[in-house]
């Protein structure tokens, strides 16, 4: 834009070009309870990973004093998590168009609990997005890397990561009981592709069938938020 100087002052009319440049809209901040729900499931997720981390420090040693208290660390972990469970499923239950949004993403099978509360959670776009913009926003679209006639390798970045790893663990749940997914996966490897670029492809997959689901879902149902 020809300005070297930096300032408060500047920086905002730098972004204000930026957004009238790209017409941005304004996006609206997340309800108290979208807020408390993100907040339960972020809760969550740090919960799993202790549990995780005592129990590979309990592998680890053969004292038993350190086993004792690894022992009470984990049944704290444990009741933690269980009522973080109960909130969380309470929070869902209560709103009609969550319940909706339960159900829609449990009608492919594998997906329960958790992945129903990620969902929800992190990835509140779902099915307001075309598929092309939904998977991009969960760092799932190959990135074209092209200059003149190179032709670079196109590789998936940015995104949320959280997301990501769940639907790399749900996809391969749910391609045991889909055989179109299943499919799509042995044809992936029948082809040669590296196993990354096939656990990519099939959670791209899962992704863009959540999202059309999810989009059939919002218009049957009247929306407030």
């Amino acid at each position: 834009m020809g300005c070297l100087e930096k300032t408060d002052r500047i920086d905002a009319r730098m972004l204000a070009w930026f957004a009238d440049a790209r017409k941005l809209i304004p996006t609206p901040p997340p309800s108290a309870q979208q807020a408390k729900l993100e907040a339960l499931t972020a809760r969550l997720r740090h919960v799993t990973h202790d549990i995780i981390v005592q129990k590979q420090r309990r592998s680890a040693t053969t004292d038993p004093l350190a086993l004792a208290q690894i022992g009470e660390t984990l049944a704290l972990f444990a009741r933690q998590a269980k009522d973080i469970s109960a909130m969380i499923a309470q929070s869902i239950a209560s709103d009609p168009h969550w319940r909706a949004f339960d159900r829609t993403i449990r009608s492919i099978k594998g997906l329960a609990d958790r992945t129903t509360a990620y969902l929800i959670a992190d990835l509140p776009e779902l099915g307001t997005l075309s598929n092309k913009a939904i998977v991009k926003l969960v760092g799932l679209a190959p990135i074209a890397n092209d200059s003149g006639a190179r032709s670079g390798k196109r590789r998936t970045r940015g995104g949320r990561a959280s997301i990501r790893t769940i639907l790399f663990l749900v996809a391969d749940i749910a391609r045991r009981f889909d055989p179109s997914l299943a499919d799509f996966r042995d044809k992936l490897l029948a082809a040669g592709k590296p196993k990354l670029v096939v656990r990519i492809a099939l959670a791209r997959k899962l992704l863009v069938r959540l999202n059309a689901k999810m989009r059939d879902t919002r218009l049957s149902i009247p929306l407030t938020y």
